[in-house]
């Protein structure tokens, strides 16, 4: 690929788009036609807690994080039907497709939306206040259809998050990948080179992943973790592995 003259961004269509419809009015704003960029990669998510986190990391702490996570993870549009809870993840590639598909979703207030860009995507998303146990608004939820990824940094770290390089066709991955070389599993926050009783493969021989991956998972053999941190590594490997509670 091209870096030097394209670029890359995650788009997420949140599970309040699937649940009013309107994945085909975002699938086709987001066309080739309209936009000059093109899909290169789609999967669709079942979003664990562990993924969700590592997502809104930056969140963490704040009044609606909680929510958040309920929201992203489609608690909040299927609190019954579990098997509905999905997103629908996409990397997509063309020239500064950054800066088109942030415009093209608008701003992150669905009311503000409204206001200053009315044919924008979030324009049809809402605003949900959140309450404490004793029923005070303490913030709100932007229930606001898609997510987009704000610049270079963020669009590396949310792709390496939500895709795997064999997600992905070789001549449109954007990171450097390297080949593994041992046997990693995972265990209640532990990595392993064998396997332990209930613990899950994550790597083997032969795997094309990440390099920055690769990187953080030597970092745990050599028993000096990465600041980074091996959840974020981790969550991508458990995606639709096993059905969130």
């Amino acid at each position: 690929m091209d870096s030097d003259r394209l670029e890359q961004t995650l788009v997420l269509i949140k599970p309040d788009a699937l649940k009013n419809s309107v994945t085909g009015f975002i699938l086709s704003q987001l066309s080739e036609f309209h936009t000059g960029s093109r899909f290169a990669a789609a999967k669709i998510v079942n979003v664990n807690r562990l993924l969700a986190e590592e997502h809104y990391a930056e969140h963490r702490g704040k009044a609606f994080y909680e929510a958040l996570l309920d929201y992203i993870m489609g608690k909040v549009h299927y609190p019954q039907d579990r098997w509905k809870r999905r997103v629908i993840a996409i990397v997509y590639l063309g020239p500064d497709v950054l800066k088109t598909v942030r415009t093209m979703a608008g701003p992150t207030n669905p009311h503000k939306a409204r206001e200053e860009r009315p044919g924008c995507i979030r324009a049809l998303g809402t605003v949900v206040p959140i309450l404490d146990a004793q029923g005070k608004h303490i913030d709100d939820r932007m229930d606001n259809l898609v997510h987009a990824s704000a610049n270079h940094e963020d669009a590396e770290r949310e792709i390496k998050l939500w895709f795997i390089p064999h997600d992905i066709p070789p001549l449109m991955r954007a990171y450097p990948t390297e080949t593994c070389d041992t046997h990693y599993y995972y265990k209640q926050g532990r990595l392993y080179e064998t396997y332990e009783p209930s613990s899950v493969f994550l790597l083997g021989p032969g795997d094309v992943v990440w390099k920055s991956d690769l990187d953080i998972l030597r970092s745990y053999r050599s028993d000096n973790p990465a600041p980074s941190g091996l959840n974020k590594v981790v969550a991508k490997y458990l995606i639709n592995r096993f059905p969130e509670d």
